[in-house]
């Protein structure tokens, strides 16, 4: 992912938040919490990851699809890449 460099340091902040999250679900489900509390936990993490997915594949089409100046077979090549990725991400 060389081409995210000059926004990986904001890549790398939000993973980290993320690992905030998923530390608060085990904490909450080590100090029996609601399940009400820790589904509320889980849905944030999840919609953070959804973030943070997003985010990469916007990148990944600028970079991989869009660009000018990409030949054909580049972009064919980009574009398969990211359906293997959402076909497994959508499972």
């Amino acid at each position: 992912m060389a081409h995210l460099s000059e926004t990986n340091a904001d890549l790398v902040a939000r993973v980290r938040r993320i690992a905030g999250q998923v530390g608060a679900v085990e904490r909450a489900l080590q100090s029996d919490s609601s399940c009400s509390d820790v589904l509320h936990l889980v849905a944030a993490v999840r919609g953070a990851v959804n973030g943070l997915m997003y985010e990469i594949i916007a990148e990944h089409l600028e970079a991989h699809v869009s660009r000018a100046g990409l030949e054909d077979a580049e972009r064919a090549a980009g574009a398969k890449e990211l359906l293997a990725v959402i076909r497994r991400y959508s499972k």
